[in-house]
């Protein structure tokens, strides 16, 4: 969603700041006069760059999407890569539960601790 964002902040950069930095030429006083034919030639050069934004942003989004995948409680999913340093609880040889730290290699199984209530 982040790359999204950035997509987006970047498209409209691209298209705002050559419109904003070319009306910043001096001016002399005489150039106030309308001129229709620059009005309209600027109007087809901001809707032609609006509508190659509008193209660009409809088409980024696809296949960009990450993908969720509901897992219900209790079932057991394999690691796709390493999680290191992991807290967990591991029992003493009084079989007390007693802080620790391991690594989870990949490829290994892991589900939740269903608690003395369910066994």
């Amino acid at each position: 969603m982040t790359a999204f964002i950035l997509t987006l902040v970047e498209i409209l950069i691209r298209v705002l700041v050559p419109a904003l930095l070319s009306g910043t030429a001096s001016r002399a006083p005489e150039d106030g006069a309308r001129q229709p034919e620059l009005r309209e030639r600027l109007q087809k050069a901001v809707r032609a760059q609006w509508a190659a934004a509008l193209l660009l942003l409809l088409l980024c989004p696809v296949g960009c999407a990450a993908r969720t995948v509901y897992i219900p409680s209790g079932e057991p999913v394999r690691l796709r890569e390493t999680i290191r340093n992991a807290k967990v609880w591991v029992l003493d040889k009084t079989g007390t539960p007693v802080p620790g730290v391991m690594d989870l290699p990949e490829s290994w199984y892991v589900l939740p601790d269903p608690g003395p209530e369910n066994q």
